[in-house]
């Protein structure tokens, strides 16, 4: 139960103070699958972390924000990694976030909205989506993703998957979840 209400507590904190800034940069809130909250650097780490993530990989992050992942899983990991973002000012803070990294060279970033994007080349998805649109995203992720592929959500699970590990880690003296599934062979 505690954990539910905490679930409930982000997801209305993030609806709350993300609204406004939505609306200043012309968003549609209707359109828009994830309201911007940053991960905590620890867990970011450990997300890439828990899908194994090396220089063989390419991580893609949905709805990427400040590009933290995308610069996390190319600079320490040495992987390839695309962010998918439909802010066009996000996309741009996450584009320069990698050249200031040194590592535009790995990175990628699509200014467009994720169920547009083809996630056909992932190894890795990593997400902080709320549950209804990870719910959405779901049929895109089974339909385009490739069996083994790993797809990893901080704080929310994906509705009718089973995870194959679950973490929960402190940060900022709050209790953050990280649910990694695997993409099965198709039927």
């Amino acid at each position: 139960m505690k954990i539910f209400i905490q679930t409930i507590a982000i997801a209305l904190f993030a609806l709350l103070v993300c609204a406004p800034a939505y609306s200043q940069h012309g968003q549609d809130m209707k359109k828009s699958l994830a309201p911007y909250v940053t991960s905590p650097h620890n867990v970011v780490e450990r997300m890439l972390e828990l899908c194994g993530v090396d220089g063989s990989k390419t991580v893609y992050d949905l709805g990427c924000g400040d590009g933290r992942i995308l610069v996390a899983a190319a600079k320490k990991h040495g992987a390839h990694a695309v962010g998918v973002e439909l802010s066009p000012k996000w996309a741009q803070v996450a584009t320069d976030s990698a050249v200031a990294a040194g590592v535009q060279d790995r990175v990628r970033v699509l200014q467009q909205d994720m169920m547009d994007a083809d996630l056909s080349g992932a190894d890795v998805v990593t997400l902080y989506l709320i549950s209804e649109a990870n719910v959405r995203l779901r049929p895109k992720l089974e339909k385009e993703l490739r069996p083994g592929a790993c797809v990893v959500s901080h704080d929310f699970e994906i509705e009718g998957w089973k995870p194959r590990k679950v973490e929960k880690i402190m940060v900022y003296q709050r209790p953050h979840s990280i649910y990694v599934y695997r993409i099965s062979a198709k039927k």
